[in-house]
């Protein structure tokens, strides 16, 4: 009895962190680099600083909007966001290099400025990751808004997700 009452205890453990963390897998790819491979540093801070096109795959028919979000967890400060663009038509198959979406709404990223803020380690290797989130929901806020309030206007609203990782070293 003990057994069963384990087995099932974690399976639906397993469920809740799969539905929460957007269950459904969305794939994000980048004809520009490959997944671990090295970003070009045309779309670094040190290069043209522009980003890179983006195909989607894979969004739920039910779902109301897209989410993408890049960061770096390795920054000396914790995670860095680059770029932060919500409200994207979840029919979008792909975003055009140097380029957000029409009718999106762009954040604050962590160098201060509004839209994308390319690849600039200090120093060493960096990871930089392009997720996107599928919602049930189009997010209601405003221009310029910072990571922390599209995370929690996200939150329990995520049907799917995906991501792409990328390296960059300073030059």
């Amino acid at each position: 009895m003990k057994t069963i009452i384990v087995v099932g205890c974690t399976f639906a453990a397993a469920a809740v962190v799969a539905f929460a963390g957007g269950g459904v897998k969305m794939k994000i790819s980048s004809p520009a680099f490959q997944e671990g491979g090295l970003i070009p540093e045309k779309f670094s801070k040190y290069g043209r600083n522009v980003s890179p096109e983006l195909q989607i795959e894979g969004a739920p028919a039910e779902a109301k909007s897209l989410v993408l979000v890049v960061d770096d967890p390795d920054a000396p400060v914790g995670l860095f966001t680059h770029w932060l663009v919500w409200n994207i038509d979840p029919k979008t198959t792909e975003i055009g290099e140097a380029t957000a979406p029409s009718g999106v709404v762009q954040g604050k990223n962590d160098f201060g400025e509004t839209g994308y803020g390319g690849p600039q380690p200090p120093s060493g290797m960096h990871r930089y990751f392009f997720k996107i989130f599928a919602l049930d929901k189009t997010l209601d806020l405003k221009p310029g808004a910072k990571r922390q309030e599209v995370d929690a206007a996200m939150k329990r609203h995520i049907i799917a997700q995906g991501q792409l990782m990328g390296k960059y070293s300073k030059r």
